[in-house]
């Protein structure tokens, strides 16, 4: 369904479910013969029953072309797999490179199935704030407990919504802004109003120490774009609708459309953030993983990443 301003939802309904679809992409790197990254709980963590109908909605998003489509409309599987084991890549290595800076306090905005309290090699010290809805939250806490695992980290989660104030939530949780922190913005932008990303943008800003590092990954597709794939998408949809496939599950149904939205990497450098930023196509050619074409989607997003003086 399309977005409101106070929607909510579960991990097995619209945001909650593209948390399931990056989740099955990381699971599915994994299991592959020469993973780029290695997420052991992704696979628990979709495996649920109670996410039966997202798996199918995913692998009927993701199914190749029938003989009756043009396959410019569909969704390239493996791409969206190579994808994801890049970012996650690359976000595994910026907080790597920020626990070997001396960061001790990490903020994981719109969290969702993200397993790096329980996977990565994080410092005794360090505290792993995670952001999200609370039944997001409850259920990855459930399903990792019922797996027997437990995280590395002092893991806090802070359920609320990123179009709340989230700020003050955070600090109830025990969240200290005069500390330097690594800040994750990852898959999460197009999911927020304009307004607020604004917002997440001067909040991060005004509760980051010195030293602290931000990590934002932009999406590449511009309005003009995003409606024609939307367009393909409509009837890519109907043509399946009629031979009876599912087509339950639509992505740009939970975009938010606010134009004018700020630039990460112009926002934070005029903020006085120190910032790089590198194309997802070309991290993809450094890993070994180059999309099979230039204008591959998703690979036109790209990182951001930040320092604060």
């Amino acid at each position: 369904m399309p977005r409101t301003a106070d929607d909510s939802w579960d991990i097995a309904t619209s945001v909650g479910a593209t948390a399931v679809m990056v989740a099955l992409a990381r699971a599915a790197e994994t299991a592959s013969a020469d993973p780029v990254i290695r997420d052991e709980f992704a696979g628990p963590l979709v495996s649920t029953p109670e996410l039966a109908g997202v798996r199918e909605q995913v692998a009927a998003w993701w199914a190749g072309p029938d003989p009756q489509d043009d396959a410019d409309y569909t969704v390239d599987s493996q791409q969206m797999i190579n994808y994801q084991a890049v970012r996650t890549h690359f976000f595994d290595a910026y907080f790597a490179d920020a626990a070997a800076a001396g960061i001790r306090q990490v903020v994981l905005l719109a969290a969702g199935l993200d397993s790096r309290a329980y996977r990565l090699d994080w410092p005794t010290d360090t505290v792993v704030y995670e952001i999200d809805l609370p039944k997001v939250l409850d259920y990855k806490s459930e399903t990792l407990a019922d797996h027997g695992a437990a995280p590395r980290v002092d893991r806090r989660p802070v359920a609320v919504d990123l179009r709340h104030d989230w700020p003050q939530a955070l600090r109830d949780a025990g969240f200290e802004p005069s500390r330097p922190t690594a800040w994750l913005a990852e898959g999460l932008l197009p999911f927020l109003p304009g307004p607020a990303q604004e917002a997440m943008f001067d909040a991060i800003d005004a509760l980051s120490g010195p030293g602290s590092r931000v990590a934002v990954e932009i999406f590449g597709i511009d309005e003009e774009r995003r409606a024609e794939a939307q367009q393909k998408f409509a009837e890519l949809r109907a043509r399946r609708t009629e031979r009876g496939e599912d087509t339950s599950f639509d992505p740009f149904d939970l975009w938010f459309d606010d134009e004018g939205r700020p630039d990460p990497t112009e926002w934070f450098s005029t903020h006085g953030w120190n910032t790089a930023a590198i194309s997802a196509r070309e991290e993809s050619i450094r890993l070994g993983r180059p999309p099979d074409a230039e204008d591959d989607k998703p690979f036109q997003n790209g990182f951001v990443t930040g320092d604060k003086a």
